[in-house]
C-alpha cells in the first residue's frame, strides 16, 4: 500500500515537473532576441541559490565525493552545451518540436550506457531507439528547402548532450553521490563557463526580458527539484513515461502564448518518439518482474 502511494505521489512529482520545464522553455522564447549563453546564465544562476540553499538546509557537505570530480565536469560541460543548443532551438522553432526533440534524451541515454557503463542493449531497445530516430526526422523534415533544419539538428544534438549528462548522473548515483551536490556543481559550472560570453557580448535587458529569465530560472529549479523527488519516491522505469507529458504543456503554451501550432509530419513524430517512449516503459517494467522472479528461483534453490 505505501508502494502504490509512493508511486502516485511520484508520478503527480514528475507531471509537476514537466509543467515546469515546460514553462521554462516558454520564458526562454519570450525573453526575446538575447544571444543562448545569455539565457543559459541566467536560467541556471537562480537554480545555484536553491540548490545552495537545500545543501545549506539539509546541512550537507559541498565536498564532492573521492573520485567523481571527473564524472561531474563531463556532466556540467556536456550538459551545459546541451542547454544551449535546446535554447537555440526553442528561440528557432516551434516550441513543442524544440521540446520532443529534447525528449530523445532518454534514448540516448540507453546508447550512453550501453558504451560507457556496458549494460546490455537488447533487441526491443535498439529497435526502439531506432524508430525513435525515425520520429526524429518527421520533426526535422530534412530538406534543402526547410529553413529549420539547422535549428532543429542542433534542438536533437542538445537531446544527445542531455543523454550524456544523464548517463553521468547514472554514474555518479551509483558512487553515492549527493543529488543536491550534482545540481549545485552543475548550475555553478554553468554560469562559469558562459559568465565569459555574457561580460564580452552582454545584450541590455529590458526589465521585462529580465522578468522572463528569471521565471525560466525558477521554472528549471521547479523541475530540477521535482523530477528530483519524483525519483526518491519510485524507480525511473515506473514513473518515467509521464515525463512526456512535457509535450502536452509546450502544445498548448505554444498555442496560447505564441499562436504555434505543430504541422501533421510533426504529429506524427510526436506520436512515434511517445509510443517508444511507452514501448520502452512497459518492456522496462516486464524485464524487471521477471528478473526478480528468476533471482527469486535462484534464492529459493539456494536455501534447499
Amino acid at each position: 500500500m505505501l508502494k502504490i502511494k509512493n508511486k502516485n505521489k511520484a508520478i503527480i512529482y514528475i507531471i509537476i515537473s514537466a509543467f515546469c520545464f515546460a514553462f521554462m522553455n516558454l520564458f526562454v522564447r519570450l525573453s526575446g532576441d538575447l544571444p543562448s549563453f545569455q539565457k543559459s546564465f541566467f536560467r541556471n544562476f537562480v537554480a545555484v541559490f536553491f540548490s545552495a540553499a537545500v545543501l545549506i538546509k539539509n546541512k550537507d557537505s559541498f565536498k564532492w565525493k573521492k573520485g567523481n570530480l571527473k564524472f561531474l565536469i563531463l556532466r556540467a560541460s556536456i550538459g551545459t552545451l546541451g542547454i544551449i543548443c535546446n535554447f537555440y532551438a526553442i528561440d528557432h522553432i516551434p516550441l513543442s518540436d524544440a521540446s520532443i526533440l529534447n525528449k530523445m534524451s532518454p534514448f540516448f541515454v540507453i546508447i550512453f550506457s550501453f558504451f560507457l557503463l556496458k549494460e546490455r542493449l537488447t533487441f526491443i531497445q535498439g529497435a526502439a531507439v531506432f524508430i525513435a530516430f525515425i520520429g526524429t526526422l518527421f520533426i526535422i523534415k530534412p530538406s534543402f528547402s526547410n529553413v529549420d533544419i539547422l535549428p532543429s539538428a542542433i534542438g536533437l544534438f542538445g537531446g544527445m548532450c542531455a543523454g550524456f549528462a544523464y548517463a553521468m548522473v547514472r554514474i555518479l548515483g551509483t558512487r553515492k553521490e549527493n543529488g543536491s551536490l550534482i545540481v549545485f556543481f552543475f548550475s555553478s559550472f554553468s554560469c562559469l563557463v558562459t559568465l565569459p560570453f555574457l561580460i564580452f557580448d552582454f545584450h541590455p535587458m529590458s526589465i521585462y526580458q529580465i522578468a522572463m529569465l528569471l521565471g525560466a530560472g525558477l521554472s528549471a529549479s521547479g523541475g530540477q527539484f521535482s523530477i528530483t523527488a519524483a525519483y526518491c519516491n519510485a524507480p525511473a522505469r515506473e514513473i518515467s513515461v509521464y515525463d512526456y507529458s512535457q509535450i502536452i504543456f509546450a502544445t498548448l503554451l505554444g498555442f496560447i502564448f505564441l499562436g504555434e501550432l505543430p504541422d501533421i509530419y510533426s504529429v506524427v513524430g510526436y506520436i512515434v518518439i511517445c509510443s517508444m517512449a511507452v514501448l520502452m516503459y512497459v518492456y522496462n517494467n516486464n524485464l524487471w518482474v521477471f528478473k526478480k522472479k528468476i533471482n527469486r528461483k535462484q534464492n529459493k534453490q539456494e536455501t534447499k
